[in-house]
């Protein structure tokens, strides 16, 4: 269990930055996870600044709503139980050239213990008028455009 976590905190850290040079395109997914509260659940990485929605990386074999559900456990402890549902795909040129987004909305869950580990620090629920100082940018724009129905942006 302990080399395989090690294996993909080397994965992530250090061959990531590796792969986004070298590949034309990558995708990734993120989830609005939203509780009966109208709470948003955001997670904090170890490695970077800033609070953001739950996801990651598609991997080879996986489709965009296998990903989404995948990162919700790992990241988070969030068990989907529906099926996500797609709010937009998104170029995220910005931070990670080639880099495209498929951004869903998850309303049906359950969540398990979460445990901070080598890749996410901390994973909470925020009332969305109450967002931290650090939110990121494209995870607030997402947030506008499913909570107040702001115009949706093609760009992360």
């Amino acid at each position: 269990m302990l080399k395989r976590f090690a294996s993909k905190a080397v994965s992530r850290l250090v061959l990531q930055p590796l792969f986004r040079q070298m590949r034309g395109m990558t995708l990734g997914t993120r989830t609005a996870v939203i509780d009966a509260d109208r709470r948003v659940l955001l997670v904090r990485h170890s490695y970077g600044v800033g609070w953001h929605l739950p996801g990651g990386g598609v991997e080879r074999g996986e489709n965009i709503h296998m990903a989404a559900r995948r990162e919700l456990r790992e990241e988070a402890a969030v068990v989907a139980e529906e099926e996500p549902h797609l709010h937009g795909m998104f170029l995220n040129d910005h931070n990670f050239p080639g880099d495209h987004v498929a951004c869903f909305v998850l309303r049906r869950f359950r969540q398990e213990t979460f445990k901070p580990n080598a890749e996410i620090a901390e994973a909470r629920f925020f009332d969305i008028r109450s967002l931290p100082e650090d939110t990121t940018a494209g995870t607030r724009r997402r947030l506008a455009e499913i909570f107040d129905a702001a115009t949706i942006s093609r760009d992360w």
